[in-house]
């Protein structure tokens, strides 16, 4: 049986196939626990991990994944008229530990997309360190070797998105997502949101597990430096596919607005203007009382932009640190009470760069 992991998922892993059942799986990359239910604990070899583009046809690498294996699993050896190459952004041979984009070359190279000279002269190039006339197949895939020789898959070059300045593989947050206890499936995935990209991630629960977004949040934020925290995590019956059984990123739903365990309205005239302040930051309608800031959508650039606001507001001095550590209306509202009166200033120039030096702060 040939199928994607997530199509492997929603059969239970192979639970129920006789143990002579070869089981492959390619089209995306294996999570480990994956990788081990379908090798089994005892027996013979009964799954492998194939990988390959199209423009290879079809398969270029396949590993054996044996029976009881803990180590992550890697993409294998190339299979036969093939080579596989790790190159660097200067077109070099990465060194182990380190990754770079992974090439394709052979016999089963197709010759190039079909009216499309431009884009089959930018992924199909000459292969330097093969004979005259072979050609290598720009993947797009990033890959390593680790320091015993096996070809490690490391997600994909065009995947990798900046927010707040800070570089990030969604696929590190999805590796996190899934290591959570009752984590069967996981994506991450970046789109625009009011002060520019977010993360959002998504998870489905194992059979019998219930899961909880603010909880997996929580948990994400114990292990992932801040910038690597999504937003938010919404938890699904199920993730969308494509019709040949892959991940459609485009069609995870947008999340809903994260909800509270009980919304309160804003009670006093300096909750009300604070929550407003939030609302027009968030892209929110509703703002509680004891809504925190972080987990209706808030972050670090968010957060600055808040201090600013409310400096502005009401003429007071709040410092970014204090308001990490307040979180919600009703805590900075009693805070505003006791606060002195903002210094005279030229303009907010200077308010926004003092609030600037703490950014660093909350990216610890």
């Amino acid at each position: 049986v040939q199928a994607t992991p997530t199509t492997w998922r929603l059969i239970g892993g192979g639970h129920g196939l006789p143990e002579t059942c070869r089981r492959w799986c390619g089209g995306e990359a294996l999570p480990s626990d994956l990788a081990r239910e379908l090798a089994g604990s005892q027996g013979q070899t009964r799954a492998w991990n194939l990988y390959g583009p199209t423009e290879t046809t079809i398969w270029s690498a396949c590993a054996a994944l044996p029976p009881g294996r803990t180590a992550e699993p890697d993409l294998g050896e190339a299979v036969a008229a093939t080579v596989l190459r790790v190159l660097d952004a200067d077109g070099h041979p990465a060194p182990a530990g380190l990754r770079g984009e992974l090439m394709i070359g052979g016999e089963g190279l197709a010759r190039g997309y079909l009216g499309r000279p431009g884009l089959t002269a930018e992924r199909f190039l000459p292969d330097p360190f093969g004979p005259p006339g072979s050609r290598l197949y720009r993947t797009g895939d990033l890959a390593g070797r680790d320091a015993d020789g096996r070809l490690l898959y490391r997600g994909r070059a065009d995947d990798q998105v900046k927010i707040r300045g800070h570089r990030i593989e969604p696929g590190e947050v999805e590796a996190r997502l899934l290591a959570l206890p009752g984590v069967a499936q996981a994506a991450v995935t970046a789109r625009p949101g009011p002060t520019g990209l977010r993360l959002l991630a998504y998870a489905v629960a194992r059979a019998g597990a219930v899961l909880d977004g603010p909880a997996l949040r929580a948990a994400l934020a114990e292990a992932l430096p801040d910038y690597m925290v999504p937003v938010q995590v919404t938890v699904l019956e199920h993730l969308p596919l494509t019709p040949n059984g892959k991940l459609d990123r485009r069609a995870l739903p947008e999340p809903e607005a994260p909800a509270t365990s009980r919304h309160i309205a804003p009670q006093t005239e300096t909750e009300r203007v604070l929550a407003g302040i939030w609302a027009d930051l968030l892209g929110r309608e509703r703002i509680g009382r004891d809504d925190d800031f972080f987990a209706v959508g808030g972050d670090s650039i968010s957060a600055m932009q808040a201090v600013t606001a409310i400096r502005r507001a009401f003429d007071h001095d709040l410092t970014l640190r204090r308001f990490f550590e307040l979180k919600t209306i009703a805590a900075l509202a009693d805070e505003l009470t006791g606060l002195a009166p903002r210094r005279p200033r030229a303009d907010d120039l200077a308010a926004m760069l003092e609030t600037l030096d703490t950014l660093e702060f909350a990216d610890d």
